[in-house]
């Protein structure tokens, strides 16, 4: 089997253009990938086209050579950009895999180790930022079945906050925390926001509120500032979504100061790499959460990985909340993964089980102020930059 041509569609979400690919073959068989990333959907899609001649002629099996061409023989680092194109053909070699062999990617990845997954929701508090709105918004999401939740209290904060927007932030982790119960995952997002000396200000006045972790405070390529907070936070501390290899996920490690590790598929180049940084997280007592705040095939790529992954903790969910205020989003995939009473149950469908609704994603095209704007007043509302 060979691939013969790899095709891109971007669908124009508002807060963020998603890249979803088909990867065909000479034997008729096709796979679906994805290389969302926030605010480089053009560049992404570039890249994958600009990438194909480390990927056409070879056979969909070989994803360790494919991936090893992609990245080395370019002898360029593209970080992120370069990850998601990455990804963008390795999560569709995943899916002819499975296709071609009639089993789901998790069963290829190392089998079923959960019999479900519990999901954390993300991207519910689209709305004022006030600890009114976001306690109403909150107690929703836990009569919805969630028993964890995610969010960014901190507006557009960057580097430092004032004492007034510092009270604000705490208050509304404060009414999240009242409206969920004392037996709900809170969890705080920070957004590479902040200074050291901020951010363990900010951990030390969160510890009322039991949060389940307090993640990427400071910005993560700043490995030292990122072990220097977690060593001093009276809470836990999550990162690794910003990573794009793993060597990054080693220096990191090797200093036992992060236990919760969030890797991104996309970013890291897809489901194999990240599979091998789970296993890095293992060998150090930690679990992981990936990443998975992209486009609906990432979510069933991460359901897929969470399911072969014995030290898998929580599994990230912004989809159901998109299709709330867009509800043709709910069309955007064939059989997308659903979250029911808070977990996620996958079929035995063979590959990733889902495929491309091409008319409605032809339907929706890319916007260039469809991004997240973290550091515009108002940015919680979600209705892009």
């Amino acid at each position: 089997m060979k691939i013969t041509k790899c095709e891109t569609f971007i669908c124009g979400n508002p807060w963020k253009n998603w890249v979803f690919t088909r990867v065909h073959t000479d034997e008729g068989l096709y796979g679906v990938g994805e290389g969302t990333l926030n605010g480089f959907a053009k560049t992404v899609e570039a890249a994958i086209h600009e990438l194909a001649p480390f990927y056409i002629g070879m056979d969909p099996f070989q994803i360790e050579t494919i991936t090893q061409r992609m990245w080395r023989d370019v002898y360029s680092d593209g970080g992120q950009i370069q990850g998601c194109a990455v990804a963008a053909i390795e999560l569709a070699c995943w899916d002819i895999m499975g296709k071609a062999l009639g089993k789901p990617v998790y069963a290829l990845l190392g089998g079923r180790c959960h019999q479900r997954l519990r999901a954390y929701a993300n991207g519910w508090y689209r709305g004022e930022r006030t600890p009114e709105a976001f306690g109403k918004a909150a107690r929703r999401v836990v009569q919805a079945g969630y028993t964890a939740l995610k969010f960014d209290p901190f507006g557009s904060a960057w580097r430092k906050m004032d004492l007034a927007d510092e009270d604000l932030s705490i208050n509304i982790v404060a009414a999240a925390r009242e409206a969920v119960g004392p037996r709900v995952d809170v969890l705080v997002e920070g957004h590479n926001r902040f200074s050291v000396e901020q951010a363990l200000r900010i951990a030390r006045r969160l510890v009322p509120y039991a949060p389940t972790w307090f993640e990427t405070p400071v910005p993560p390529q700043n490995i030292g500032a990122m072990v220097e907070v977690a060593r001093q936070s009276p809470v836990p501390i999550a990162c690794g979504e910003d990573y794009c290899n793993k060597q990054q996920f080693a220096e990191l490690l090797k200093h036992d100061a992060v236990h919760i590790l969030q890797p991104e598929p996309l970013n890291l180049g897809g489901l194999l790499i990240t599979k091998q940084v789970a296993g890095m997280v293992d060998a150090h007592f930690g679990v992981v959460c990936p990443h998975s705040a992209q486009g609906p095939v990432c979510t069933a790529a991460c359901a897929h990985l969470n399911f072969a992954t014995p030290n898998f903790f929580l599994h990230e969910v912004f989809d159901e909340f998109n299709v709330a205020d867009n509800p043709w989003q709910a069309d955007v995939l064939l059989n997308p993964v659903t979250v029911k009473n808070g977990y996620i149950e996958i079929p035995d469908r063979a590959g990733l089980g889902v495929d491309l609704n091409l008319e409605v994603i032809r339907a929706h095209p890319y916007q260039p102020n469809n991004y997240i704007p973290l550091f515009k007043p108002g940015w919680e509302k979600r209705e892009g930059g």
